[in-house]
C-alpha cells in the first residue's frame, strides 16, 4: 500500500515550521519511505514572538492563537504544494503543532496549530493533537518519534534528537525505551543570542571557552535527572529553569557555552549508561538528528563520551538531520488514518499503547 502524506514539526528551539512530503510504502507489515520535498519555514520575529510568549496569554488569547496559528500552518503548506507541485498528490497532513503546556502528570498536554483550520485552508485531510491520547491513558506523551524509529530505521540501536530538548531512545528485540534527556538547542541558541548570533554556529563559541566546574555541578544536580524513565520535559525546563542558572553566574558568555555543552554530553552519556546497565550493547550505532547534529564540537564530544560503550555515532545526510521529526509526524498520520497503534506504552509509561490524534475532513465529500 502506497501513501503520500506530509508531516509538520514546530521544534522547541523555534527555529520554523518543519515541513516534508513523504511516501511511505508498506508491504507485509514492512514499511520504507522516500523524502520527495521537505523545506524549513523560519518564523517571522512576529510568529516567534508570538510563540515564544504563547504560555503567557489569556485562555481568550491563548485560543485565538491557536486558531490564526492553525491558518497560519495550512497557509504554509498551500505555499510548499505551490512550490513543489504537488496538487492533487496530498492524501493526507499531520500536524504536531508547537508544544506549549505540557504537565503529563496532570494529564494535560497542549499544542498550538488548530487541526479543523489546517484542514480548512488547504482542503486535506488533517491529523493533529499527537500526543492527547496517550496523556489521557496516562503516558507522558513524549516522546512519540520512537515509533517511527522502530518502523523505518532498522539499522540502529539508538536514536538521538538534539532540538532544542534532546531526547533518548533505545530499541531491542524486546523493547524500546525512550525520554528526554535535557534541554538543549533550546539554551544554546538563547547563549548564543547574547554574541547577537542566532545559533552557535559549529560550537565555535563553546569551543573557545573553558568549563566552569561550580556551574556544571549546579546543572548536573537539578532534581529532573534523578528521576526514573519514562519522563518527560517542557520547554519552559530550559527557558525559566536552566537558562537563568546558567546565566546567574559572572563568567564568559564562551565559558557558558562550553559548560553548557558539556552538561549536555555528560547527560546522554549518563542516560545510556542507565540503558546499557541492564543490556549492554556491542558495536551499537546511535542516531544523531535535529539541529545539534550540525554542532561539530558538540558531536566530537558526544563520541568521545560514548566511545567506552562501544557505540559508534553515525551523523546521516542533511536531510534526515533536519527532517526526520516531519518525517515520522507524516508517518504517525498515516498510521492514525490506518486505525493502528502510532505511540507506544513502553516508551510513553501509558497503560496501553494507543491510537493518537484527531481527524479533520478537508476533503470534499
Amino acid at each position: 500500500m502506497l501513501y503520500r502524506a506530509i508531516g509538520i514539526m514546530s521544534g522547541s528551539s523555534l527555529d520554523g515550521l518543519d515541513i516534508a512530503f513523504v511516501e511511505f510504502e508498506e508491504n507485509a507489515r514492512k514499511w520504507s519511505y522516500e523524502i520527495k520535498a521537505a523545506t524549513c519555514k523560519p518564523y517571522s520575529s512576529e510568529w516567534f514572538s508570538k510563540l515564544q510568549q504563547a504560555t503567557n496569554l489569556s485562555a481568550h488569547e491563548y485560543l485565538l492563537l491557536h486558531s490564526s496559528y492553525g491558518k497560519y500552518i495550512g497557509q504554509q503548506v498551500n505555499a510548499f504544494i505551490e512550490e513543489f507541485d504537488l496538487h492533487h498528490k496530498v492524501q493526507i497532513i499531520s500536524s504536531h503543532g508547537h508544544t506549549t503546556f505540557h504537565d503529563p502528570a496532570k494529564g494535560m498536554t497542549a499544542q498550538l496549530g488548530d487541526g479543523a483550520a489546517i484542514a480548512a485552508a488547504t482542503e486535506v485531510n488533517v491529523v493533529s493533537d499527537l500526543r492527547a491520547m496517550d496523556v489521557a491513558f496516562g503516558g507522558q506523551g513524549a516522546p512519540i518519534v520512537p515509533i517511527g524509529e522502530k518502523l523505518l530505521f532498522n539499522d540502529y540501536s539508538y536514536f538521538l534528537n538534539l532540538g532544542g530538548i534532546a531526547n533518548l531512545s533505545h530499541k531491542t528485540v524486546d523493547s524500546h525505551i525512550a525520554f528526554d534527556v535535557c534541554a538543549a538547542n533550546r539554551v544554546l541558541n538563547m547563549l548564543a543570542q547574547a554574541e547577537g548570533k542566532d545559533y552557535d554556529d559549529a560550537g565555535s563559541i563553546a569551543a573557545s571557552g573553558k568549563i566552569f566546574t561550580p556551574l556544571l555541578t549546579r546543572l548536573n544536580a537539578l532534581n529532573y535527572y534523578t528521576l526514573p524513565y519514562p519522563k518527560s520535559l517542557a520547554n519552559s525546563f530550559g527557558t525559566n529553569e536552566v537558562f537563568p542558572l546558567v546565566n546567574g553566574f559572572d563568567i564568559s558568555n564562551a565559558d557558558k557555552l562550553r559548560t553548557y555543552a558539556e552538561h549536555i554530553v555528560m547527560q546522554i552519556g549518563y542516560a545510556i549508561q542507565k540503558i546499557t546497565s541492564a543490556k549492554p550493547g556491542v558495536d551499537d550505532k546511535l542516531l544523531v538528528t535535529g539541529g545539534g547534529a550540525f554542532n561539530t564540537f558538540l558531536i566530537q564530544r558526544l563520541k568521545q563520551t560514548v566511545d567506552p560503550f562501544n557505540i559508534e555515532v553515525v551523523v546521516p545526510d542533511a536531510q534526515v538531520i533536519n527532517y526526520k521529526e516531519a518525517l515520522i509526524m507524516a508517518l504517525i498520520g498515516v498510521l492514525r488514518w490506518r486505525e493502528e497503534y502510532n505511540v507506544l506504552d513502553t516508551v510513553t509509561g501509558a497503560r496501553r499503547s494507543s491510537i493518537g490524534g484527531a481527524v479533520w475532513i478537508g476533503q470534499e465529500a
